[in-house]
């Protein structure tokens, strides 16, 4: 199979589009091989003639016959794509399966140029990293703070446009444990390109526990640094822009940082999450991503330390 991730489908829902998508092309490849064919005789045989082949006015059968081959392979495409439309259920909010709750489980916003993760239910926020059970359809809620995205994961689902003061849904599913890359396909500012997010598919065993794990408050450090690192971040503006759950920090402007440390990526991909790479987004985050709303406090080395080592506390 391909190296492409996008013919490397890992849901039920990504092989039923995977394999209307061979269909079509193994029978655009047909009709362009015989196409191409006849085009080929009709120029090998008119070269060797000398004069002028003799004129046919039509022939009613033929006609027929190449009329109605094109019209079969139309209905055929209409119908298994009505089918897979069926099939994926293509409106959750309308109509949900039976074993799936009431509610949406997850709720995705975008934002410019990040993407916001709510567990419904259960408290939790993230940031850029969806975690679910393998083999259980998540009725997810897609919303946008600002500008139209478009919410993609190639392996496991379709597109699904994400538009200011509408709701969408989509069914988000994988077959097994995993990473999974995911994407704003829709151009939305300077930075859509590192608008990037990782769905972690685990088992319904390791899913539970990691639930477990986020809903624990992070508990003060007793480093020196990360002390102090808590009051600058408290006592700058960081407190206007993010969330860290039992805090006074509740703002929604930026991503929660409840258990950063945990985290494997900053911002959106551009970085992986590392004391050092944060100290790095922490001294210039135009650098990484210029026109994010993250901004350069012009911070000296000693607070970068500080700050980091509060931050790699939150886990």
């Amino acid at each position: 199979m391909s190296d492409l991730p996008v013919l490397q489908p890992e849901s039920p829902q990504a092989q039923a589009m995977y394999e209307v998508f061979m269909q079509v092309v193994w029978i655009s490849a047909a009709i362009f091989f015989i196409v191409t064919g006849l085009i080929v005789i009709a120029i090998i045989r008119g070269r060797k003639r000398t004069e002028l082949p003799k004129q046919d006015f039509g022939n009613h059968r033929r006609e027929i016959f190449w009329m109605v081959g094109p019209v079969l392979v139309v209905l055929w495409l209409l119908a298994i794509s009505t089918k897979l439309i069926l099939t994926m259920n293509a409106v959750p909010k309308v109509h949900p399966p039976r074993d799936a709750k009431a509610d949406e489980e997850l709720t995705v916003v975008a934002h410019q140029w990040w993407w916001e993760i709510i567990y419904n239910g259960s408290g939790i926020t993230s940031a850029n990293e969806i975690h679910i059970p393998t083999n259980k359809q998540i009725r997810v809620k897609l919303r946008s703070a600002d500008v139209v995205h478009c919410f993609w994961v190639p392996q496991l689902a379709r597109k699904m446009d994400v538009i200011p003061g509408r709701d969408n849904y989509i069914w988000l599913e994988a077959a097994k444990p995993g990473v999974y890359q995911g994407l704003c396909s829709e151009y939305c500012g300077t930075q859509h390109a590192w608008m990037n997010f990782k769905v972690y598919a685990h088992s319904p065993e390791e899913y539970e526990a990691w639930l477990t794990d986020q809903s624990a408050q992070p508990s003060d450090s007793a480093s020196a640094d990360a002390a102090a690192g808590k009051q600058l971040f408290f006592s700058y503006t960081c407190v206007n822009c993010h969330t860290i759950r039992g805090t006074e920090a509740t703002a929604s402007i930026g991503p929660d940082l409840t258990n950063i440390a945990l985290r494997k990526e900053l911002g959106g991909g551009v970085l992986e999450n590392s004391p050092e790479n944060l100290a790095r987004w922490l001294k210039n985050p135009q650098e990484f991503k210029p026109g994010s709303k993250m901004p350069d406090f012009n911070l000296t080395d000693k607070q970068v330390k500080q700050l980091v080592a509060y931050l790699d506390s939150l886990k």
